[in-house]
Parts: structure tokens; sequence; C-alpha cells
């Protein structure tokens, strides 16, 4: 009966951690699965902490501003940042994926008042196939000129053209003027392709569609990279200016670079 009891009482604990994992700060992670979803559960504390870290120093990030993670997931990156913006901060996340946002909710919204998630039913053929909004009809749920600090860590990797653009478009509407924008992509120039080519990266980029590269010719939007020249092209056509220099990674295979995805800073 003790050897019961001992089995029974060790699978329960094994369970709980399974569910809810914690970290070293002995705060509850979101449960693996959520994890798995934003990129793998094994890396979701490291690359939350590595892009806190981007933040700071390519994005100056501040302790009071006002911020929006477009596609905030699990929290990967709203867990650091809660650690880093003040009370006085607002932040604000939305996303497909209606029990990340709701863990979230769940979860940071009631110990810190000042972060916000909203869930959006945005059709994405990888993440949301079933969603009702098609993503180049989508308004931002806030008011223009909003935001100080807007993100997107891994966002445009999984989005077509044309639902990019759009979101261009809505980033530049709710920044407010002279506010940043840092977002995440894999971007094809000469170096990155004579990489791929040589079969250095860890992406294989081989598909060709409309003005984008992508690793599935059935489903592009599992991941996909585009020309830099295109790239600038949309910064330039909806407000945003550049601030110099692109921030370039290893994925591709080039011997320096950033941990992560290449990164943009652009400035309304």
């Amino acid at each position: 009966m003790l050897l019961l009891d001992y089995i029974y009482s060790n699978m329960i604990e094994f369970f709980r951690k399974f569910l809810c994992q914690s970290n070293k700060n002995n705060e509850y992670l979101p449960p693996w699965k959520l994890r798995k979803y934003v990129g793998g559960s094994e890396n979701f504390e490291r690359l939350g902490n590595i892009y806190l870290e981007h933040f700071k120093a390519i994005g100056n990030l501040k302790l009071h501003e006002t911020v929006l993670d477009v596609g905030c997931g699990s929290g990967r990156m709203a867990l650091p940042l809660t650690k880093y913006l003040s009370g006085s901060a607002r932040y604000e996340g939305f996303d497909v994926d209606k029990k990340c946002v709701r863990w979230c909710t769940e979860n940071i919204t009631v110990r810190y008042p000042n972060f916000h998630f909203q869930h959006v039913d945005i059709l994405n053929k990888h993440f949301n196939p079933k969603g009702k909004i098609m993503p180049e009809n989508f308004t931002f749920p806030y008011e223009s000129d909003t935001f100080d600090f807007i993100f997107l860590t891994s966002v445009f990797t999984h989005m077509l053209p044309r639902d990019m653009e759009r979101y261009f478009s809505e980033i530049s509407r709710v920044l407010k003027k002279g506010g940043r924008c840092f977002i995440t992509y894999f971007i094809i120039n000469q170096e990155s392709l004579a990489c791929i080519r040589q079969e250095k990266s860890i992406f294989k980029f081989v598909y060709r569609g409309g003005g984008y590269y992508s690793t599935s010719r059935y489903a592009p939007e599992k991941a996909l990279a585009y020309d830099e020249t295109y790239i600038r092209t949309l910064y330039n056509r909806y407000g945003l200016t550049i601030k110099e220099p692109i921030y370039f990674a290893k994925w591709s295979g080039r011997e320096t670079g950033i941990r992560g995805q290449d990164v943009i800073l652009a400035i309304k």
C-alpha cells in the first residue's frame, strides 16, 4: 500500500510539473504544449530573455513606455517584460491562439494589471486555419498614435506579402510619431542566399512564391523569407525610417551575427 501511495504521489508531481513548469525564479511558465506552439518549449525562456536584451540594446525600450506585442503567443516576451517595464508602463498583446491568450490573461494579467491580452480570430493556414478574419482586412484593435514601441517576433516569418502589407499599414497607424517598431525576419540578400545554396542554413528556403521564399510548397506560411529590397520598400511606403544597420542573424549560416532572426528597427 505504501508503494502504491508513493507511485501515485510521484505521478501527480510529474504531471503537475509537465502541465505547468516553474523557472529558476519559481514562477510558473505556460504548459509545455503552449510553449511548443511558439517555437520550442526548451527555448521559451532563453529566447524571451535574448529578445528582451535586443529590445533594450537595439530598440532603446524604456521602463515607462506603451508597448504592443503583435503575436504575443503564450507570453514568451511578456513574461520577461513584466520584470523590466514599470507599473506606469502599458503592455498590450494579441494573438490568434485562444488558449495562449487565456493562459496569459489568467496568469500574467492577474499579477500585472498593466498587461493586457486579446484574442483575434485571424486566418492563418499554419497557426489558425479556421480563422474568420482575413489578415488583409484586419484592423488592430487600438486607437491611432497609441504606442511608443511595437514589436513583432517571428510574425512576418509566417505571413504572405499582402497580409504583411496590411500589418505594416496598421503598425504605422497605431505607432506614435517618433515611436519605434522592432520586427524580425528571414531576410534574403546575396550573403544569405549564397549560404542557403551552400547548404549552410538551418532553413531550406527553396520554394519561390509571389515575392517570397518558403520552406514548404503547399503551406508557405510555415516559414517565409523576403528579399531585403522588397522589405526596405515597405518601410518607405508606410512612413517608417529604418535605423541602420539591419541586424543580421546567423540562421542562414553566416559566420557573424546576432542570435535568433534578422532584426530591423524603424522610427515613425
